[in-house]
């Protein structure tokens, strides 16, 4: 049977579909899966920093293209400001997504740091106040591999997490669904011993926003462990996930002189471990189905029924079109970066029972879904169409 965390996930992604509805008796009875089935009964598709194959990553346009697609949530990553701002960016080093380096009123602001145990330089939002960082404009980061993004470079502006959760209540109403947001802490070690805790004023916007409860269309997300055990200790009322990785181990940990390494975390004791105080895993998508050394598909793992056993959902990332991020066999076109067949390997991962995923193309997401769920239908025979309706999970 779930456990409490579960339940309580379950109860976030059902909120999607039916936001006033309670989460049925019955529901909670069948939350164990069989092998290859999801545990949730809604399937989320997340668009990974919003719509960032269309768009300059963790901007407002970005996630409200994700959302005008269909995205059932929005990614935002957060970092912290001088002055203890939640902004959204995918990593405090921000030379590779603003255009920072060519304002020479912040050329005195490249310093060298070491983040997580890397030494990087370049600039660092924790050196900028919130007004300074508004100054700045958001470019792609992958303009070899995304060239029309750039088109969109120097438009938008980096927002802060109370502007992306006022979007997201904005689109909510706008769109008639309830739009969720699925928040990642980056860096949270480093940023502790900064004084820049960010878990504080997180659980403050969040609560600002009317979404510190219960059945709130939110996830908090950490590759790390520490902070996701303080959350469940303070008694968060959101979904945590424990993000994890092929390579490495938490960050947290190592600084800690603690040997565990995501691979450990990733085994099936490991997995047991984190029910204890989280809901979810956001495993990498190879971690699922591993790559063999030509880039192939090699055969899947037993982590989405290990989760499962365990009682976690699993939202896999991250999911993109391009030919240079597919596995050799889905690849279509000579150049990486034509698209390839993602929704062929996205539909290997809803046949596994993923209860979710990542993806920086929403709108691939929803397709894949939609096929993956109609041929669901079709074997089980079919089943009305105002049973199926608003509904992103199997019936």
């Amino acid at each position: 049977m779930p456990g409490p965390r579960t339940l309580l996930a379950l109860g976030a992604a059902a909120a999607l579909a039916a936001p006033a509805a309670l989460l049925a008796p019955s529901a909670l009875a069948d939350a164990a899966p069989r092998p290859g089935e999801a545990l949730s009964d809604e399937l989320l598709v997340i668009g990974h920093r919003g719509a960032s194959g269309y768009r300059p990553e963790h901007t407002l346009a970005s996630y409200e293209l994700a959302a005008r697609m269909g995205a059932d949530h929005i990614e935002p990553d957060v970092v912290s400001t001088s002055d203890g701002v939640l902004v959204a960016r995918h990593e405090n080093e921000i030379s590779g997504t603003t255009d920072v380096a060519e304002r020479p009123e912040f050329a005195d602001r490249r310093t060298t740091r070491t983040i997580d145990g890397v030494e990087l330089t370049g600039w660092f939002t924790e050196d900028f106040t919130l007004a300074e960082l508004k100054t700045l404009r958001a470019v792609e980061r992958l303009p070899e591999v995304r060239e029309e993004n750039t088109l969109y470079d120097g438009l938008y502006q980096v927002p802060t997490l109370d502007e992306v959760l006022d979007l997201r209540e904005e689109l909510s109403e706008e769109l008639d669904r309830e739009i969720g947001v699925y928040v990642e802490t980056k860096h949270p070690t480093y940023f502790d011993a900064a004084g820049l805790s960010l878990e504080e004023p997180l659980l403050e916007d969040l609560d600002e926003a009317g979404l510190d409860r219960r059945r709130s269309p939110v996830f908090v997300q950490s590759f790390e462990t520490t902070n996701l055990r303080e959350l469940d200790a303070a008694g968060v009322r959101v979904p945590l996930v424990q993000l994890l990785s092929a390579t490495g181990a938490p960050y947290d940990l190592v600084a800690a002189g603690d040997p565990r390494t995501y691979a450990d975390l990733s085994s099936a004791e490991g997995l047991q471990e984190v029910a204890g105080y989280a809901d979810g895993v956001g495993p990498a998508k190879d971690q699922v189905v591993p790559r063999e050394a030509d880039g192939t598909l090699g055969e899947p793992t037993t982590l989405v029924d290990d989760a499962h056993a365990a009682g976690l959902l699993v939202h896999p990332y991250t999911f993109r079109n391009e030919n240079t991020f597919l596995p050799a066999e889905l690849q279509e076109g000579p150049a990486p970066d034509d698209y390839g067949r993602a929704l062929d390997e996205q539909r290997l991962f809803w046949e596994l029972g993923v209860d979710g995923l990542f993806t920086d193309n929403p709108d691939t997401g929803v397709e894949s879904r939609r096929l993956f769920l109609e041929a669901e239908d079709g074997e089980d025979g079919g089943e009305d169409e105002d049973e199926r309706e608003g509904d992103h999970g199997r019936g």
